[in-house]
């Protein structure tokens, strides 16, 4: 039901748990009044705190209020052809023989990573079809090098196969998968203890905490992200890498605590964190960024921009985002974030011909993710009902298939 409106997602549920607005309202300490507005439609979005708050009192995932659409299509209720082959190769079927390698030259371990990092560029770019294609013969590779050779030989394809699976959470996260996603990150954190890498296993820890962000388990988010970045902290807080794992953590710790209502403390982490991004630009960068935790200054202002938008902050979100110059290996679905929280906060100011030609310019670089965020959506809506509407709102309607 990716099309569902918001509102009729929390009405059909709200009766599905034999629930009165007025209780919904008790059980979630939100107003009634919001969610009356949302159920009649006359408010297209909420604020993320918000939908924890009724995920909570719907006992629900918060997932189930998102109404993320699928990363690629769907004929039907059943999983597809290519969602059962990722499902295959994260949790083999018992008693069957591994899959053979593809061919004996991807078992070179460098071509191997390499080819990963390939796929996180193609999942970073929203091309969900395009690893779940290749998903699948990734893995089934990077287990058999896990299994064979040396014992440095087989740590480097417990740490390929770490990347892979962690991969396969971030997707099927993306898919509305939480309960496969844990079962691919578990599997995740056991092969990257086996890796000997000590930056590896709290990479993995940042992407379970996203993982119980999303099913509304914000104090077990928060609490295995600052724990694992107290660890990181003790032991790799000098090296550019073990910045970078410490500073995600950080602002995943953040985010939860925001998301929980504490705002104040999340914006201490953030800046915390941006402070220790700032220390990146002296240092040499990673070998393969794109292995390692997305952690920049750019990345911890698009998220403090955020945390911003989120809270009804939209003109000091303005503000943090005035004058922003990106990183080069700020990844398409970073990007993707602040173009919307930007639209986002100058719908909710009244200047609808900004957020217009922020959303144009969000579609000239960034139209697949575009697609693929209900936000966007959302705003479109907001910005349709409105008194007016600017030059070029038709064509955003037309492109998200809501215009009159």
């Amino acid at each position: 039901m990716a099309n569902e409106h918001l509102g009729d997602r929390i009405e059909r549920l709200r009766r599905i748990a034999g629930l009165t607005q007025e209780k919904l309202a008790e059980r979630s300490d939100v107003s009634v009044d919001v969610v009356r507005k949302l159920e009649q439609k006359r408010k297209h979005s909420a604020r993320l705190p918000t939908l924890h708050a009724l995920a909570k009192g719907l006992g629900v995932e918060v997932t189930s209020l998102l109404g993320d659409p699928p990363g690629i299509p769907s004929n039907g209720e059943a999983d597809s052809p290519a969602l059962v082959a990722v499902r295959r190769a994260i949790v083999p079927p018992l008693f069957a023989p591994p899959p053979e390698p593809s061919s004996t030259e991807r078992l070179s371990l460098p071509l191997l990573r390499a080819e990963i990092a390939d796929v996180w560029t193609f999942y970073h770019a929203a091309d969900f079809g395009r690893v779940m294609e290749v998903l699948p013969g990734i893995l089934a590779d990077a287990r058999f090098a896990a299994a064979v050779g040396r014992d440095d030989e087989r740590a480097a394809g417990q740490a390929a196969l770490a990347k892979a699976l962690q991969l396969g959470g971030h997707l099927v996260i993306r898919l509305g998968k939480t309960d496969l996603a844990l079962s691919s990150l578990e599997r995740a954190a056991a092969a990257a203890d086996a890796s000997g890498d000590p930056l590896l296993p709290p990479m993995i820890y940042n992407s379970v905490a996203w993982a119980y962000q999303r099913q509304n388990r914000l104090d077990d988010a928060q609490n295995l992200a600052v724990t694992a970045a107290d660890r990181v902290e003790r032991t790799n807080a000098r090296t550019p890498e073990g910045i970078r794992v410490w500073g995600g953590l950080l602002m995943s710790g953040a985010t939860s605590s925001a998301r929980s209502g504490d705002y104040d403390s999340a914006n201490v982490m953030m800046r915390t964190a941006e402070q220790a991004a700032g220390r990146l630009a002296t240092m040499p960068p990673p070998a393969d960024g794109r292995m390692v935790s997305v952690f920049s200054k750019s990345s911890v202002r698009i998220e403090r921009v955020r945390l911003a938008v989120q809270h009804g902050r939209p003109e000091e979100a303005l503000n943090l985002a005035h004058g922003m110059r990106l990183s080069k290996d700020t990844p398409p679905s970073w990007r993707t974030w602040l173009l919307l929280d930007v639209a986002r906060a100058h719908t909710d100011i009244g200047d609808a011909e900004n957020a217009v030609k922020t959303l144009e310019r969000l579609k000239r670089v960034a139209p697949a993710w575009m697609r693929h965020h209900t936000l966007a959506v959302a705003i479109v809506s907001d910005l349709w009902d409105g008194s007016t509407r600017p030059s070029g709102l038709r064509k955003l309607a037309e492109f998200l298939g809501i215009a009159d």
